[in-house]
């Protein structure tokens, strides 16, 4: 069983300035098909806000980290800063394909934001979100649920029963500041710029996930 906790207190992006809207990055992996990823960001001013990932068909991220081709098939939610999801995304379409597959299974989700915290999810397709951050995802407890598309690695498998690898990497574009707020151990440092952010939380747990 998956649980996450949410704090009862702002969220602590709200107390930090940030001279102006900037991108972020993130990559990692996952260690079973059912993992989630989350993430917390602040927005300062009304914005257009885009998410993204890379690691389905590959690119060029925008902190300018070159991302290989392979990873799994990726979906992403959006869910105000209590917890209530916003809008999900599946196939971004306009992005590019994989090129050994032709598939083009990133996501890709640009909306307008107002002012205020958030939280963003990636998930392996098809482990789609819960109306609240706090419920279970769609194939919660399934460590392989992707094992019935039937390729040989028994996880990470895409739709058309591709080999695919555990990576993801995930661009939070025009934000005020941004940080994994359920940690995979493989994911790579904060960005840079939010030492006070880290330093605020003061050992407090914004999202704590367990597994059982």
């Amino acid at each position: 069983m998956r649980t996450i906790f949410l704090c009862t207190a702002a969220l602590i992006f709200s107390t930090v300035s940030v001279a102006q809207a900037a991108s972020f990055s993130f990559t990692g992996s996952f260690s079973f098909d059912d993992d989630v990823q989350v993430f917390g960001f602040h927005v300062g001013a009304p914005s257009t806000v885009t998410l993204r990932s890379y690691s389905y068909a590959g690119g060029t991220m925008a902190d300018g980290t070159v991302i290989a081709a392979g990873g799994f098939d990726p979906i992403l939610a959006l869910f105000d800063g209590s917890g209530n999801l916003i809008n999900q995304n599946d196939d971004g379409y306009s992005v590019p394909a994989d090129p050994e597959t032709g598939l083009p299974y990133d996501t890709l989700l640009t909306l307008d934001l107002g002012v205020g915290d958030y939280f963003a999810s990636v998930m392996q397709f098809d482990n789609f979100a819960p109306s609240r951050l706090s419920l279970p995802f769609l194939h919660d407890g399934e460590h392989d649920f992707t094992a019935a598309e039937g390729c040989s690695n028994a996880m990470f498998c895409d739709a058309g029963g591709n080999n695919r690898s555990s990576a993801w990497a995930f661009d939070i574009l025009n934000v005020d500041s941004a940080i994994t707020v359920d940690p995979q151990p493989s994911a790579v440092p904060l960005p840079a710029g939010l030492p006070l952010v880290v330093s605020a939380l003061g050992g407090m747990a914004l999202l704590r996930r367990r597994r059982k």
